[in-house]
């Protein structure tokens, strides 16, 4: 008997069938793609591997660009185009290794994604509707020795079925949604340009545009502070008056005048310790928001580089929801295979001397374990190894003791007028030391003092200030409020701030809604705003939800999905003229904003713009003052953003560029910039 197990990718293979295997795994190469054969106390095993989703949803039958549209079906990926045909020699490999084995087993991640793409592989490739499954959260050798010899003998079909639920409810919505606003501007203007919308982009575009409009609409009042500023006992001090804020100036002027020239001494001094209590184990949202803080890493890239680690064999499964870590882990064990990494060992070595329990958060994932490392080691750089020590000094300053703070207020009078000062400092570092310098906290240590001790060369005076608008959403930020609505899943938040980026609804890292979000919004909200309500994209997560729990089934939830849908589109369709002309001016209105990159350097009269050659079909940078000015640069492909940068270099705009399957760049539009050396060595 031979058997197949197929993993999701082409690193966790290598990591399966070496941990499987009783000697070493024999690696072979089909068409460029590797696979490997091994004996597992003498049974005969082939390890083979998809390369994420070999099949995706497509229509069935084409019918141009019409909706509503619900004939779709799972079909392979490398039939989407060229950008996907490289899945075809994994696709065609997997068919050749299923010709030799009898029983099959998925050893893909064990999540919703996972799942889909290990059964699509097993029906549609194997022609088998059923396997067994194995289960692990890292891929260490005990533990994938373990899942191995403990796999389940059927699929985890809960998982699949709510998996594959949510890829038909996102298709739907998708190209149902994109189609009609695509159409309503070809069809009111006849200018074809592609707008899309999601299940969850709605919505999720909704709360940034929200946001934009009560900072559009926020007028700033005028307020005042009175500060006291002196020595204290040979120390600076500042204090601020009790009453905090001073809305008008004659309030403001009485109490100058009564402390002009009076004197200023302490009345009274109140110390408060508490106990900071330690961190909870990172679930992905909480650590996709610490990375953002400490390391100002967007939550896309967070996740990026925590599936590089897991894949490494370094973390566990980094796409979890829980924040506790169960006891079947070993603490003991693991952070002493922690603690062989010179980094980590004094701090190790300190926790095995106490009892391990660990400060648990509430969320839990029956799937998952909190994020932990696994205690192997390999030689990494730069973000992911930053990213590496923030998650192992999470992991250990969860099982420490709290830190110890203290608040000192000390209260100052003059001529009965009270000023406020405080300051909190660290008594006793606790669970900070195992954070690190990821443990940031204000330290403000107060003179010494007592009562009726006199401030020195003492100054009162207040200071106008303004009411502040509330502040835009981070990526962090909106991440966070995202998962509190319960809008998309941890996994798919990330991607789906990216793509209000790339469809340029959006803008800036303190997340701006361009003209073109705000108007598809104001759109949508006066004509169907059905298409961007949030409580109807809940509504469906806990429909999902009551998949994993055996209380739905699929088709009653695709069914009332249709019957909702062809309502908005057909409501839709009644006002597609006013939609359509809405669409095409704001979108007219973002172009033109977009397209405008800064001052021409030669003329100095006209502006530099993003413009299209038909003949070329590339875009270039030149003056508006053409004919007069025929100043142009040259722009790399892909989607071109302005920045509103200039370059400290050659003084040029620096422009943003896109492109699809790549990190975005920043460059300036000087070829030979110093800024550039590099990429021109490289060339």
């Amino acid at each position: 008997m031979v058997e197949l197990i197929i993993c999701e990718k082409p690193a966790a293979m290598v990591k399966v069938a070496t941990a499987l295997a009783d000697t070493k795994p024999t690696p072979h190469k089909e068409k460029g793609v590797s696979y490997y054969t091994l004996k597992h106390k003498k049974k005969e095993i082939i390890v083979g591997c998809a390369v994420g989703h070999l099949f995706l949803l497509d229509q069935t039958e084409k019918n141009g660009w019409t909706y509503p549209v619900f004939n779709i079906s799972w079909s392979p990926t490398y039939k989407k185009g060229k950008n996907y045909a490289y899945t075809k020699k994994y696709f065609d490999v997997l068919k050749k290794l299923a010709k030799e084995a009898d029983e099959f087993t998925v050893a893909c991640d064990y999540d919703a994604e996972g799942s889909v793409i290990g059964r699509n592989c097993l029906k549609f490739i194997c022609k088998k509707e059923d396997g067994k499954r194995m289960k692990f959260s890292t891929l260490t050798k005990d533990e994938l020795i373990k899942s191995y010899e403990k796999a389940s003998k059927h699929l985890d079909f809960d998982q699949i079925e709510a998996g594959e639920t949510r890829h038909y409810l996102d298709y739907y919505w998708g190209i149902n949604l994109s189609r009609a606003l695509t159409l309503s501007i070809k069809n009111t203007t006849n200018y074809f340009k592609i707008l899309s919308i999601g299940r969850v982009q709605g919505p999720t575009l909704k709360l940034i545009v929200d946001k934009e409009k009560e900072i559009q609409a926020f007028k700033p009042e005028t307020y005042w502070e009175i500060y006291l500023n002196g020595d204290l006992n040979k120390k600076p001090i500042l204090a601020k008056h009790k009453k905090d804020k001073f809305k008008k100036k004659t309030e403001v002027d009485k109490i100058l005048k009564n402390t002009k020239g009076k004197e200023a001494k302490i009345s009274d001094i109140t110390k408060k310790e508490f106990n900071q209590a330690p961190p909870t184990p990172f679930d992905l949202t909480s650590l996709q928001i610490e990375a953002y803080r400490c390391l100002k890493t967007s939550p896309k890239e967070t996740l990026k580089l925590g599936q590089e680690l897991y894949i490494a064999g370094m973390i566990s499964y980094p796409r979890t929801s829980s924040q506790k870590l169960p006891k079947s882990l070993n603490y003991k064990k693991l952070i002493s295979e922690v603690s062989k990494q010179p980094t980590y060992k004094e701090l190790c070595n300190e926790l095995l001397k106490s009892s391990l329990t660990p400060n648990e958060g509430k969320k839990n994932d029956p799937a998952h374990p909190a994020i932990h490392p696994t205690g192997e080691k390999k030689e990494i750089t730069g973000k992911k190894a930053q990213l590496y020590d923030l998650i192992v000094r999470r992991f250990l300053a969860t099982f420490s003791v709290p830190a110890k703070r203290e608040t000192v207020t000390l209260e100052i009078d003059c001529n009965k007028e009270k000023f406020i000062s405080q300051g909190t400092r660290t008594v006793e570092p606790g669970w900070h030391k195992f954070y690190g310098r990821f443990a940031k906290f204000k330290e403000e240590e107060m003179p010494d003092c007592k009562k009726e001790d006199k401030i020195k060369e003492r100054k009162i005076k207040d200071e106008e200030k303004q009411t502040q608008p509330p502040k835009r959403y981070t990526p962090a930020s909106l991440i966070k409020i995202m998962e509190s609505k319960n809008l998309g899943t941890k996994a798919t938040r990330s991607s789906v701030l990216d793509a209000l980026y790339t469809r340029n609804y959006v803008k800036e890292q303190s997340i701006q809604a361009t003209t073109l979000g705000i108007k598809t919004i104001d759109t949508l909200e006066k004509y169907c705003p059905e298409v961007i309500d949030e409580e109807l994209t809940v509504h469906f997560e806990k429909e999902l939800n009551q998949i994993l729990s055996k209380k739905k089934k699929q088709k009653p939830i695709l069914e009332e999905a249709k019957k909702i849908l062809i309502k908005i589109l057909e409501k839709f369709k009644k006002k597609e003229k006013e939609i359509g002309k809405a669409l095409s001016e704001a979108n007219l209105e973002t172009r033109k904003e977009s397209s405008q990159l800064g001052p021409c350097p030669k003329c100095k009269n006209g502006n530099l713009r993003i413009l299209y050659s038909k003949k070329t079909k590339k875009y270039f940078a030149a003056c508006d003052g053409y004919p007069k000015c025929k100043t142009t640069f040259s722009l790399p492909q892909g989607l071109i953003q302005a920045t509103g940068k200039v370059c400290p270099e050659c003084g040029l705009p620096v422009i943003k560029v896109i492109r699809k399957g790549k990190r975005p760049f920043e460059m300036c539009l000087t070829y030979d910039c110093k800024t550039k050396e590099k990429w021109n060595k490289k060339d």
